[in-house]
């Protein structure tokens, strides 16, 4: 065995450590013109190398792939304390919030969308740094980061939850421009299906929920 396969074997194995226990961390598979594959923990340069895929890290939509209701609420109830207690801070209802995550990543703390939103709020890396959320993997972190970033909308959009809503999603200069909900169907399907997630969660709850619709747009 080379030093060079040795070097593969070996991060293989950190790999595969790292993933078993749960650690945050990203490793790239990458092919040098050469035809040699090089495994490892952060991005290669250049044209000299292909990148042939990324290990660690699920998708948002992956997460959400044959997700059945009983699983999503046992995911759901391992993080439903930290909700409540950023929630009632921020002044959010927490089935709101609930809603969001199920639409969001299904509760995954380690999903990543194809833009590079991350975690269980589905952060964008530099959304997350002005919030002072450091490790955007850490369910805590990310879910009162999230959090205070929807409180923030909710007051930017007069309290209207559709447009807030759309500004999670869409970012606010988006609604901004519209004058309302932007007339992405993206967004528009976002936010059928978080309010029908909060209606669900309202239901089994100890009252119904609601929204306002000052400017449904």
């Amino acid at each position: 065995m080379d030093q060079c396969t040795k070097m593969s074997a070996l991060l293989l194995v950190s790999i595969a450590s790292f993933l078993i226990n749960g650690v945050s961390a990203d490793f790239f598979v990458y092919k040098e013109n050469d035809g040699t594959t090089w495994y490892t923990d952060h991005k290669l340069p250049g044209d000299r190398y292909t990148l042939i895929t990324t290990i660690g890290r699920p998708s948002a939509s992956g997460s959400c792939a044959k997700m059945t209701p009983s699983k999503l609420e046992a995911r759901a109830s391992l993080y439903l304390p930290i909700i409540k207690k950023y929630a009632s801070l921020y002044d959010i209802d927490y089935r709101l919030i609930k809603a969001i995550i199920s639409v969001e990543s299904c509760f995954d703390s380690y999903a990543v969308s194809r833009v590079g939103a991350k975690g269980l709020m589905q952060l964008m890396p530099a959304t997350a740094n002005q919030l002072g959320v450091y490790n955007i993997f850490n369910a805590k972190e990310n879910i009162r980061g999230g959090i205070r970033y929807f409180s923030k909308m909710m007051v930017r959009f007069d309290q209207d939850t559709k447009l807030a809503l759309a500004a999670y999603n869409a970012g606010p200069k988006a609604v901004e421009k519209y004058g309302g909900v932007p007339p992405y169907k993206e967004t528009q399907h976002y936010i059928k299906r978080v309010m029908k997630y909060y209606q669900k969660y309202g239901k089994a709850g100890d009252s119904k929920p609601g929204y306002t619709t000052k400017n449904p747009g």
